[in-house]
């Protein structure tokens, strides 16, 4: 049983790291909207989230390539659930109903 649960920890990390990096993303284009120094906010933000990321990444899978795997599996998820739910705002903002 514990053989098989090898990835569970390493792909909750990476839906974990992938929600902080796309959805600090998210926010940095909400706030650079109105800001007047667009390029700090997002070389800033790009720095931050990186580097939590990596440090992330490093920490959990250490030097096994299948717990690497699993995260960016998992990193790879947060993505697609970010880009759905940003959509999904975006259309009920704008009133557009279509997919």
């Amino acid at each position: 049983m514990i053989n098989n649960l090898w990835f569970v920890a390493p792909l909750v990390m990476g839906i974990v790291l992938g929600i902080i990096f796309f959805g600090g993303l998210w926010l940095t284009v909400q706030k650079t909207i109105a800001s007047d120094y667009v390029a700090l906010w997002f070389f800033s933000s790009l720095l931050v989230r990186t580097g939590i990321v990596l440090t992330g990444f490093y920490w959990i899978c250490g030097d096994s390539w299948q717990h690497w795997l699993a995260a960016l599996v998992g990193f790879s998820l947060a993505r697609w659930v970010i880009i759905r739910l940003t959509r999904s705002a975006e259309a009920i903002q704008e009133g557009n109903n279509a997919p």
